[in-house]
């Protein structure tokens, strides 16, 4: 068994042992509190009790992530160790046990910034985070271990990018994204008729007019790298470096897929998604400056994956995060998905306010015209320092 980080370790020593007749103890672990359980059965059950993760749990963590209602990509440890290896942000997470039978997770990692501190976020460069479990009362165990980690650390905050909120007293709320999932027909077909007539009309010129064609492989990981870059650098933002994506195909093998929009041999968009239980999840996307506003690549794209999913037996689709009212935002609307409110919740510990670090801020434009106008290779060359800090 591999030996658990210090963090970890520290975690694990407070849980307590059985007593010696060996009948289970109460449940204080990082808690300190009583059993999660205080229904009569409890007197027949084991108690929940909490410790951090370490790679040797890594096995049992996927296979209750992938069951788990609340599981995502960005609860595996894959990503977890994607980020370890590129960001070197340091894993924290937790996890529920019934006994010996791990029965939630909670993925966490410690981040590190030059100006703003530390914080414990979960999950970094991911969209969702939160607990994921197969036991209820294993969630508010999780949450009140990761608070009394919070604090034990004096992060400036905790960040838990949850769908719903798992119940979170003395959390800050958020009602600044929403994301977009659609469950998928049986019959491919069924996607074009339910999609809006002129979206429908767009996707049906770029293919008859445009020849455009999809490709797949994770070969196109670097054409993805260069038309992210392009792409981000016209928003204003830093982009991810190129090991990044190398790192996420490494770690999470068949559950990426890399796609690229051409036009003849001409690469015009190219994504990367990632597959989880029964959904598809349509994350990062690059495209050439003309790539939609003469050939509709994205809409083309979002319809290819959509009929591909089909055809293998994914049953949803999730477009991915947007700010409530940012183009993006109604672009996904203009291409039938509805919008439902995510669930952040943010612990201010140290922080007196949630950041508002974003594209969204008025405070940022200067910062985005400027980072515009740099040359590609002072973007790349920031952009592969500045993502450490961009969790």
């Amino acid at each position: 068994m591999e030996a658990p980080t210090a963090r970890a370790a520290e975690a694990q020593a407070l849980v307590p042992d059985p007593r010696p007749d060996g009948a289970p103890v109460a449940h204080e672990s990082v808690l300190g509190a009583a059993p999660i359980d205080e229904h009569p059965s409890a007197a027949v059950s084991l108690p929940v009790s909490v410790r951090g993760l370490t790679r040797a749990d890594d096995a049992a963590r996927d296979a209750l992530v992938r069951s788990a209602s609340a599981g995502s990509i960005f609860h595996m440890s894959g990503w977890e160790r994607a980020v370890e290896r590129v960001f070197h942000h340091e894993p924290c997470s937790l996890g529920a046990f019934r006994g010996s039978e791990l029965v939630g997770v909670l993925p966490l990692m410690l981040c590190r910034r030059p100006t703003f501190g530390r914080h414990l976020v979960s999950m970094p460069y991911g969209v969702y985070g939160g607990p994921a479990s197969s036991d209820v009362s294993a969630n508010p165990a999780l949450i009140t271990a990761a608070t009394r980690l919070a604090e034990s650390e004096r992060v400036g905050r905790l960040e838990l990018r949850c769908v719903d909120d798992p119940g979170t007293p003395g959390f800050v709320g958020s009602d600044l994204y929403a994301a977009f999932v659609q469950e998928l027909p049986a019959d491919p077909d069924e996607i074009w008729t339910r999609m809006p007539k002129r979206a429908r009309a767009e996707v049906r010129k770029t293919i008859e007019r445009n020849g455009l064609s999809m490709s797949e492989g994770p070969w196109y990981a670097d054409d993805l790298y260069e038309l992210f870059h392009r792409s981000k650098k016209r928003l204003g933002s830093p982009a991810l470096p190129r090991a990044w994506y190398h790192a996420l195909i490494a770690e999470l093998g068949a559950d990426v897929l890399v796609h690229v929009a051409r036009r003849s041999s001409e690469p015009l968009a190219a994504t990367m998604s990632f597959v989880h239980g029964d959904k598809l999840d349509f994350y990062y996307i690059g495209v050439t400056d003309e790539a939609n506003r003469e050939f509709n690549a994205t809409n083309f794209l979002v319809v290819r994956l959509q009929e591909m999913c089909v055809r293998r037996g994914i049953r949803r689709f999730d477009l991915g995060r947007s700010r409530v009212g940012s183009g993006p935002y109604q672009f996904k609307k203009n291409q039938g998905f509805e919008p439902r409110l995510l669930g952040y919740r943010t612990k201010l510990v140290r922080s007196r306010a949630v950041s508002n670090f974003n594209p969204s801020n008025p405070k940022t434009e200067k910062w985005r015209e400027t980072w515009g106008k740099l040359p590609d290779w002072a973007t790349r060359a920031l952009s592969n320092r500045l993502m450490r800090y961009l969790p």
